[in-house]
């Protein structure tokens, strides 16, 4: 399962709360519903949960780019944008991770963490991504839930790879940046018309306006350099 199956496991979840698995009836969830909590509100609760399960892997994909662009980045913009992606999204981790402590009584599961492949297809996407992402999501709904672990972390490797020997570290920095940044809007835009908690709300409010305004920066650099 990489990362690419867990955002269409969000996407159905979303919009039909019916995703295979995702069943959260243990105890410490239930204290998280008001007494009065219906399935409405359970469902709420469970888009939370899942959001903050995807979201902080996604996040640290970001920084191990961002980390290897603040050692071979030659132009000062990347650096200063790394710099920007590593301390605020470093920060929202922490914030995630505090909330699904106080919420559902114990740490995010570590299977969140490893069963993600490393920005999965995003090297493949790079030059197809941009506005017409959400045209492209349905057609590669059904290849995303068949790809299993293994392909994600070959997929991982390709990009990691792509970036450490690309002639132009900046230029390939920034082709994986936008459409993983894309990717984050998209699950955050979702997650904020669903979210149980204010706090999730907030936060992918701030990802969207954050996020976007690097992603519109990126692209100008991107028309720019070329």
């Amino acid at each position: 399962m990489n990362k690419k199956f867990l955002v269409y496991s969000l996407v159905g979840l979303l919009n039909s709360f019916t995703v295979t698995g995702l069943v959260f009836t243990n105890s410490k969830q239930a204290q998280s519903l008001p007494a009065s909590g219906n399935s409405q509100q359970r469902k709420s609760v469970r888009v939370d949960r899942h959001f903050i399960e995807m979201m902080i892997p996604h996040h640290q994909d970001a920084i191990v780019m961002a980390d290897l662009a603040l050692s071979r980045g030659r132009r000062s913009e990347v650096k200063e944008l790394a710099a920007s992606i590593k301390q605020e999204q470093t920060r929202e981790i922490q914030q995630m991770r505090t909330w699904y402590k106080q919420w559902y009584g114990t740490a995010v599961p570590a299977h969140s963490m490893t069963d993600m492949g490393m920005m999965g297809d995003h090297h493949n996407q790079g030059q197809g991504t941009g506005s017409n992402m959400g045209q492209g999501t349905g057609s590669g709904m059904g290849q995303g839930m068949g790809q299993g672990m293994g392909q994600g972390m070959m997929n991982m490797k390709m990009d990691i790879d792509a970036l450490k020997t690309a002639k132009d570290f900046d230029k390939e920095f920034v082709r994986q940046m936008i459409p993983h940044h894309q990717m984050a809007v998209m699950m955050a835009q979702m997650a904020s018309k669903r979210a149980a908690h204010s706090q999730i709300r907030t936060l992918t409010k701030s990802i969207v306006k954050s996020q976007n305004a690097e992603i519109a920066k990126m692209q100008g650099w991107q028309q720019a350099w070329n």
